[in-house]
């Protein structure tokens, strides 16, 4: 049998008033979908099942009135739209019948949202919802079920109802715990106001007594004050927190003036900061601070410290804690002065096994920045990811700005930084590839292959010179070794590398040994210069070949400044631990590892002096010579690449040489520093924003994914390498009599195995089999693998998401249509039945 459905025509005022009216989401679609199925079973032929009431003259005027000064003034738009060739949307471009336009004012879009009635009635169905999943009280049977409201009642809604509505809300509210009222109530899109009222009128409902205020009971009151303090308190300390993040102030600065892509190097750097004040922490406390508070006996004269000792770390800082040789061997006992043990064994002393300490303290350290750093790339996988599938450019255009700041260098932070951020959001939605012919694309490849072809030449060009001066040099060292007098050479040698029980020259300084110190510069010197040298060479190159997309630039940029620090590492890894830790005696070392960790204290300091010769010449001068001599106003660029592959190979440095020099990440922590405020200052002074915006969401990702593998991957293996398979010094270090430093570890559990029985058997096995550490670094692999294919599942959903949004966008547009046009079609037997209506009334 079919339903009679009427449409309330309604005159232009009552027309804006209806929409602002309440409804419910659900309930709208539900007589929406409703109408549309009856309204298709109403054109059935022999069937009439649509009544609809017939228009007067005047009410169709006013409508028609009403539909031109709603659309006249986009309709002007749209004909200025069509001269210009845009298309426009279909749904604007007709003119809607009356009951068109009331389905249209009843959608949720336009409805839920901006009226107070329609949020009370929409939360007053979810609290009821909430009610029946919980079951901590009976439901009320006893509720109407026009408290949702539909189409059919429309327009007849008033403040009393509205009342009676709020009324049934505070009912439910206060048949629900406490913590599910607090989490409905935060989420009421209302004001402070009215939810203070709401919530008042549940405490009285609750307590039986009128709505009054002001009485609340003294133990209340306290306990109040308690919670309020507590929560001030909490929010102060987070506050505080946020606020000893370091440079928090001058980051802003920098995103603001110069955009993302600027701002991930310092975001590294400051993450390379943690990294190396965590390592110093460890070390400091496991290892340097037990064995300078028991130093072991020395023998022979200390020697002079003349300042060469800074650039070159021998000499003065042999014999310290800096450097390896000065570790003892011995166990540490709180009741001796030195590292012997005392000549009776007394129980009551505390102990404490310097070479096991520094085993574990070494592998430890490396194992748990092993995870913080697989943790650091999966999450920052998952964080560009959300970047760049997320259409942020509506957000941060509406909802972007902060409403606490109201100080005025803050206030102007703040919107620099909102600009900026448009603007590179803004170049990827106008960014489009333009299409070339045939000729233009062969030319283009033509010239990648030849500035590939160039870059990977210099760079193998490169690593082979490398490679012929260390081994030039190493030849040099040999001979003058074999030249020197029996006693003679041995005590220079001692003094250059830090051998104990050496006896040191004369006092007063020699000509000769602060020569030979200073010769020690030459390679370090070398491979800085060219690490300054290539990536200026491979900018030339990158300009060349006129990259479309400043971000792929930037990427080819940082690949080739990879290929040229991970083949000079290699060929000096190959130089340390394949000539001089094999074949001490041919340079007269006594001690291989404090001459290694000496010459990592070296590039270190060498790379930070170049870093800074680049930063004045590249920069500084460059700004003086383009504004004087060139009369231009512009300034160098903040090249990324070199940057970041400059911290990235000094931090490599610094994973290779804590096995060597353990005070190596306090040197990194200085370097970090000063390398952040003199690059801060030189950027915000010689330095400009990118020409065109572009915003590097993935840019933090990848350095620390370059982080990870090739550096710490490379510093891990070639340290796991030393202490597994070289036989380390008899003479110096807490691993002197061993044939490996891992048979230290290997001994104390032979020392345990009455007392962990079956476990040391497991371990032993464990880590003298090379398989476990393969197994381990796959099951990060694994771990990391995982992850991103879990997050490219969520882009394909997400994706999938989107095009369901956009059909379903479609599906509302054909429907109002459809709705349109079967009006229309219904429009005629309106007319016949009105006409044979008045035909009928008597004259």
């Amino acid at each position: 049998m079919a339903r009679n459905i009427t449409f309330d025509f309604i005159t232009p005022r009552r027309l804006e008033t209806t929409m602002e009216s309440p409804l419910d989401e659900d309930g709208l679609h539900d007589s929406f979908s409703q109408l549309i199925e009856e309204q298709s079973h109403g054109l059935a032929p022999g069937t009439v099942a649509l009544e609809m009431e017939d228009l007067t003259d005047e009410q169709r005027d006013r409508l028609t009135y009403l539909r031109g000064a709603t659309v006249e003034g986009r309709g002007q738009g749209r004909g200025r739209g069509r001269e210009d060739g845009r298309v426009t949307d279909p749904l604007m471009e007709g003119r809607w019948s009356s009951d068109t336009l009331r389905v249209l004012s009843s959608m949720p879009s336009r409805t839920i949202g901006r009226s107070r009635g329609a949020i009370i009635s929409q939360y007053y169905n979810r609290t009821m919802q909430l009610r029946r999943r919980r079951q901590t009280r009976p439901s009320i049977r006893d509720l109407s079920r026009s408290a949702r409201p539909s189409i059919r009642g429309y327009g007849m809604s008033d403040v009393s109802e509205e009342e009676s509505k709020k009324d049934q809300l505070v009912n439910n509210l206060q048949n629900l715990s406490l913590s599910d009222r607090i989490r409905m109530l935060r989420a009421m899109p209302l004001s402070v106001a009215e939810k203070s009222e709401l919530r008042r009128r549940v405490h009285n409902f609750k307590e039986g007594r009128p709505i009054t205020s002001g009485q609340i009971s003294c133990f209340s009151r306290l306990k109040y004050y308690f919670i309020i303090a507590l929560r001030q308190g909490w929010y102060s300390w987070l506050s505080f927190l946020h606020a000893l993040q370091p440079w928090h102030v001058a980051l802003k600065r920098v995103s603001g003036r110069f955009g993302t892509g600027v701002l991930s190097y310092f975001d590294f750097l400051r993450t390379l900061l943690l990294f190396n004040v965590f390592l110093f922490l460890v070390y400091g406390c496991f290892l340097v601070i037990p064995q300078a508070i028991h130093p072991p006996s020395t023998h022979g004269t200390t020697l002079l410290f003349t300042g060469l000792e800074l650039l070159t770390g021998a000499g003065f800082f042999s014999d310290t804690v800096m450097f390896y040789g000065h570790y003892s061997n011995h166990t540490l006992s709180s009741g001796s002065s030195s590292g012997f043990p005392p000549a009776h064994n007394d129980t009551g002393r505390l102990s404490y096994n310097m070479p096991l300490a520094y085993f574990f303290t070494i592998g430890v350290s490396f194992f748990i920045t092993c995870i913080i750093l697989v943790y650091s790339m999966s999450k920052s996988f998952g964080r560009s990811f959300h970047i760049s599938n997320s259409h942020g450019l509506a957000a941060k255009v509406f909802s972007s700005w902060d409403f606490k700041v109201i100080k005025r260098s803050s206030v102007k932070l703040q919107s620099e930084n909102i600009c900026t951020q448009l603007k590179e959001l803004l170049s990827e939605v106008s960014r489009r590839e333009k299409r070339k012919d045939l000729v233009h694309r062969l030319w283009r490849v033509a010239v990648h292959a030849m500035a590939w072809v160039m870059c990977l030449g210099s760079t193998v060009g490169c690593a082979f010179a490398v490679y012929q001066f260390s081994e030039h040099m190493h030849q040099v060292r040999g001979r003058s070794h074999r030249g020197l007098c029996g006693g003679r050479g041995d005590a220079v040698g001692d003094d250059l590398v830090g051998g104990p029980g050496a006896e040191g020259p004369e006092p007063g300084p020699s000509a000769e040994p602060q020569e030979q110190e200073a010769s020690l510069l030459a390679l370090p010197v070398v491979v800085s210069s060219f690490n300054l040298l290539l990536p200026g060479f491979f900018n030339t190159v990158g300009w060349m070949e006129e990259y479309d997309s400043i971000s792929v630039r930037t990427y080819v940029a940082i690949f080739r400044n990879l290929l040229l620090k991970v083949s000079l590492l290699g060929v000096l890894c190959y130089h340390w631990l394949g000539r001089i830790a094999p074949k001490p005696d041919a340079l007269g070392l006594q001690c291989w590892e404090s001459f290694v960790g000496q010459e990592l204290y070296r590039f270190l300091l060498m790379d930070f002096i170049f870093i800074l010769m680049d930063t004045f010449f590249g920069e500084f001068l460059w700004k003086l010579f383009s504004q004087k001599a060139l009369k231009r106003k512009r300034k160098p660029e903040f090249d990324i690449a070199r940057n970041v592959l400059e911290l990235i190979y000094g931090q490599t440095l610094a994973w290779l040489g804590v096995l060597f020099s353990p005070l190596l990440p306090a040197v990194q922590i200085v370097k970090l520093l000063l390398l952040f405020y003199i690059k801060k200052a030189s950027l915000m002074l010689n330095c400009q924003a990118p020409r065109r915006a572009w915003r590097a969401s993935q840019m933090s990702t990848v350095f620390i994914t370059l982080l990870c593998f090739p550096s710490f991957l490379g510093a891990a293996v070639s340290v796991a390498y030393t202490m597994w398979m070289l036989r380390p010094s008899g003479a110096c270090g807490p691993f002197r009599g061993l044939t490996t430093m891992f048979q230290a570890g290997k001994q104390w559990m032979q020392q345990r195995s009455s007392n962990l029985g079956w476990l040391t058997g497991v371990l032993s096995f464990l880590l003298e089999n090379p398989l476990f550490l393969f197994i381990a670094a796959g099951v990060f692999l694994m771990v990391i693998y995982f992850h991103t294919q879990v997050l490219d599942g969520q882009r394909k959903v997400i994706s999938l998401l989107q095009e369901q949004i956009e059909n379903e966008g479609e599906d509302k547009k054909f429907l109002i249509t459809r709705l349109q046009n079967l009006h229309e079609k219904r429009r005629p037997f309106s007319v016949h039945r009105r006409t044979e209506r008045v035909k009928e009334e008597p004259a």
